[in-house]
């Protein structure tokens, strides 16, 4: 049931990306007007993540889950319908809050579950998340000759289906009326202030990584002299890589430390990026996009694991921080190509995974004491 969860949050966030610029030509927007309606749909998410993380006690776990998903479908068939930047402002801090409360919810809850079940599923559950996308940027893309206006629309009904159809077995979550238990045993705890920001810078450093790869992993093929065709399957291999990562991270995290792993999976991200970028060339640039995707694939899910056993504040709070990240990124390295050059720039998502290899010890290491 939660991996149907993270697939739809998947799904809604990959349709809304890929028909963006629709909706700019739509209520005829400047770049300046896209960027205030993204910056609301950010501040909505803040806010619902901090909301979700003072709401998500255990037994409110179901209602959040299906009333956030639910809003979320709502505030997606509402964006498709929007022809105003007012309009499309009040939707996008909707859609955003809805994101933010989903998001802790069904972190909160995966959690709890991985708990219950004894042994990492977390992993798994955020490779539906970059399945759900992976499978609605190819839905965007076939579909690119219909009317953002219907696929909105038909997808925020198909979700809000789905939210229903789940609601008996969401509302049927078990041992949500116990307290969230570590997998060693023993209940929640504080964790400390450090720790938890720590946690969270280095959720901000991957999903750094994650917004340049979304928004300069294709220019920067393209600036090599890539084609179109090479540029824009730039993001997509960097996608699947992640994807890939994922699905094998559970198994990964049970064979071995949950600190080796994510520190093993930063050095390769690491070196496969700054191979792809010095490597000067359209082959070269595509393999590091993907390795670099395939060494951070298990870095949130460890993070957000390690939060949550502080419970669903903990999660907010390194959510947070981690987005701020994925916000902030690409304008940073926008500013750094302006200064320098985009490859100099591109160093930057490489040296915080390299940082992310020496803290992943210090973060996730025995992270309830």
């Amino acid at each position: 049931m939660l991996t149907g969860y993270f697939l739809g949050l998947g799904v809604v966030m990959a349709i809304w990306g890929a028909r963006m610029p629709a909706v700019q030509h739509a209520a005829r927007l400047s770049t300046a007007q896209l960027s205030w309606v993204l910056l609301a749909a950010a501040l909505g998410m803040v806010a619902g993540l901090q909301a979700g993380g003072r709401l998500a006690r255990p037994d409110r776990l179901p209602v959040l889950l299906m009333g956030g998903a639910a809003g979320l479908a709502g505030a997606l068939a509402a964006l498709g319908q929007c022809r105003t930047l007012a309009s499309l402002l009040v939707a996008a801090l909707a859609f955003g809050a809805a994101h933010g409360v989903v998001d802790v919810a069904a972190n909160s809850a995966a959690v709890r579950c991985q708990n219950a079940y004894g042994r990492p599923i977390m992993a798994s559950l955020h490779a539906a998340y970059s399945l759900g996308a992976l499978g609605a940027a190819a839905l965007a893309a076939a579909t690119a000759a219909t009317s953002h206006h219907t696929l909105f629309l038909a997808t925020g009904l198909a979700l809000t289906v789905a939210v229903l159809a789940a609601g008996p077995t969401t509302l049927a979550l078990d041992g949500t009326d116990q307290p969230p238990t570590l997998s060693g045993g023993g209940t929640a705890v504080a964790l400390p202030r450090g720790r938890l920001w720590l946690l969270g810078a280095l959720a901000a450093s991957s999903l750094l990584g994650e917004g340049a790869a979304a928004d300069w992993a294709a220019v920067h093929v393209h600036t090599l002299g890539g084609t179109t065709a090479a540029a824009a399957s730039a993001f997509a291999l960097y996608s699947a890589g992640m994807t890939l990562g994922r699905l094998t991270g559970d198994r990964l995290t049970t064979a071995f430390a949950t600190p080796t792993v994510v520190r093993a999976g930063a050095v390769l991200a690491a070196a496969g990026l700054t191979t792809g970028v010095l490597a000067n060339s359209v082959p070269a640039a595509l393999t590091g996009w993907t390795v670099f995707g395939l060494g951070l694939s298990t870095t949130v899910p460890c993070l957000i694991t390690a939060a949550g056993r502080g419970g669903p504040k903990a999660v907010a709070t390194v959510s947070v921080t981690g987005y701020l990240g994925l916000l902030a990124g690409p304008a940073l390295i926008g500013a750094l190509a302006g200064a320098t050059t985009l490859p100099t720039a591109l160093l930057l998502p490489a040296l915080l995974a390299a940082t992310l290899a020496v803290l992943a010890h210090r973060a996730l290491e025995n992270p309830a004491r």
